[in-house]
């Protein structure tokens, strides 16, 4: 390659040990390891594996799970994450078990990505990179989390530093192995946000007309997207109905200007839709405005020291996989950029790298002494949103076990059927199936809701003080939690209510 990269590769190579502890302590793959290692730790203590199971959550894993019958699986959503977690998940319903377990995973699946980059980047550079991608408020949330952004942040990274891989050196079949993988697991887990990220690789591909990396990318994405369209065919009415569906499930995809909404949910707002509210006090907004502008100064580095492709593909996938979340639906959840933020740590880091070291690699003290103290800043500020964030979902899924408390004392209990507001969580906090006649969720109808009510404990959930669904009147209500709670009357023969 024109700037270098091959050249770099190929050194990198020849410098480093081939196998052993000597190798391992060598050519940094300790620091790499000690980052994943802090990163799983500061989830199970930060977070802590007793916070219980958020809404989407409860959709991806009650598809393989013990603890209750599958949620409706809308349009939009991928099979990936019920992949991951069913080695726990189809035979326990501990969530802390889950929870430890996906942390675990997560810190070696951080370790795995920045790995394939040690060719590239010195593994000072790379540490950092994963330290600051690492210490993210929205990082260590869903670090634990049965939810797929993450994991396509990690397959996006490693598929990028493995095609640049590939492309340098022909003889490196791993590469080819690890682009596959990497579109894989993006594709497993959300195949429009695989296209997307993976678009400038395409283009590169079509451009220099390579078709050696073509086939592991174009067969990485087809794994994960062949199972997405072939259930569009199945469930949906074809890949067009199920695109549609989607798009009026996220509002209508089309020109929305996202950016301030991305903005107010840097406060630690989960989802952010409708998306209200003053701005962001700077202090909490300053990390993600200071990203371009450090991205860009990491890509001067690379022009600079003739190694411009290690950084400018990665920068071109995070611009692509941004522009669907900024700039094309109407609402906004900070988890929607994991990849992205992936994808431009490492040009942060470096840049970050040559702010605060000489050409020989000497350290500047000052300004290694001004980036300390706003890494210091920065790391306090994402420490209190992470905090806020943690109390505020962790007192909402409590308010679902108390309700879940009260079904059960009143006799809905296995088998049994909840419809209405905020039905799917509850249901599966409950043990019980979820159905709704209207909103996103369909999956049944008013007729079908009394059938079912009149063979198994049925309750329909409304807002506190509203009246009950149509279908629900008459049934007798009881307040829980937040929510009203208005039971059928008992199915022939159950005595329970």
């Amino acid at each position: 390659m024109a700037d270098g990269t091959n050249a770099m590769l190929v050194g990198a190579r020849r410098s480093t040990p081939a196998t052993g502890p000597a190798s391992w302590r060598a050519d940094g793959s300790w620091l790499l390891a000690a980052v994943a290692a802090a990163f799983t730790v500061a989830q199970l203590i930060l977070v802590g594996p007793g916070l219980g199971l958020g809404w989407d959550e409860t959709v991806y894993v009650s598809q393989i799970s013990a603890q209750a019958p599958p949620a409706f699986f809308s349009a939009p959503r991928a099979r990936g994450v019920s992949l991951l977690v069913a080695p726990v998940t189809s035979w326990s319903t501990s969530t802390e078990l889950l929870r430890v377990y996906l942390a675990v995973l997560s810190g070696l699946g951080l370790h795995l990505a920045l790995r394939v980059w040690r060719c590239f980047f010195p593994p000072g550079v790379l540490a950092a990179a994963g330290a600051l991608f690492a210490s993210l408020w929205v990082t260590l949330f869903y670090g634990p989390a049965a939810m797929p952004n993450l994991w396509v942040a990690f397959g996006a990274l490693a598929c990028v530093g493995c095609f640049l891989r590939a492309r340098a050196d022909r003889g490196d079949r791993a590469a080819l192995w690890g682009v596959a993988a990497g579109a894989a697991l993006m594709a497993w887990m959300r195949p429009t946000d695989a296209v997307w990220t993976a678009l400038p690789l395409l283009l590169v591909l079509i451009a220099t007309r390579d078709g050696r990396p073509a086939l592991p990318l174009l067969g990485g994405l087809a794994t994960g997207g062949g199972q997405w369209i072939i259930e569009a065919y199945l469930s949906h009415g074809g890949l067009g109905q199920r695109l549609s569906e989607a798009s009026r499930i996220q509002g209508g995809l089309g020109w929305h200007m996202a950016v301030d909404d991305q903005l107010r949910s840097l406060v630690g707002r989960t989802l952010c839709r409708p998306c209200t509210g003053a701005t962001p006090d700077p202090v909490i907004m300053a990390w993600w405005f200071a990203l371009p502008v450090l991205a860009a100064a990491g890509l001067a580095v690379a022009v600079g020291a003739r190694r411009t492709t290690p950084t400018l593909l990665p920068l071109a996938c995070a611009a692509t996989a941004a522009a669907p979340y900024l700039f094309m639906i109407e609402y906004a959840a900070p988890r929607f950029l994991l990849p992205v933020y992936l994808l431009l740590a490492i040009p942060v880091a470096d840049a970050l790298y040559h702010l605060v070291t000489t050409p020989d690699g000497r350290l500047r003290a000052t300004a290694a002494g001004v980036l300390a103290v706003g890494l210091a800043g920065h790391l306090a500020v994402q420490y209190v949103v992470l905090d806020r964030a943690v109390d505020r979902t962790a007192a909402d899924r409590r308010d679902w076990t108390r309700t879940a408390a009260d079904l059960h004392r009143l006799g809905v209990r296995p088998p049994c059927l909840l419809t209405g507001t905020e039905a799917i969580p509850v249901a599966y906090y409950t043990g019980c199936a979820s159905a709704n006649p209207r909103g996103h969720n369909v999956s049944t109808t008013e007729e079908g809701i009394a059938r079912t009510a009149g063979r198994v404990p049925t309750a329909a959930l409304s807002p506190p003080g509203g009246p009950p669904p149509p279908y629900a009147r008459g049934w007798r209500t009881h307040p829980s939690a937040g929510l009203d709670l208005h039971l059928a009357p008992s199915p022939a023969g159950d005595g329970t209510r």
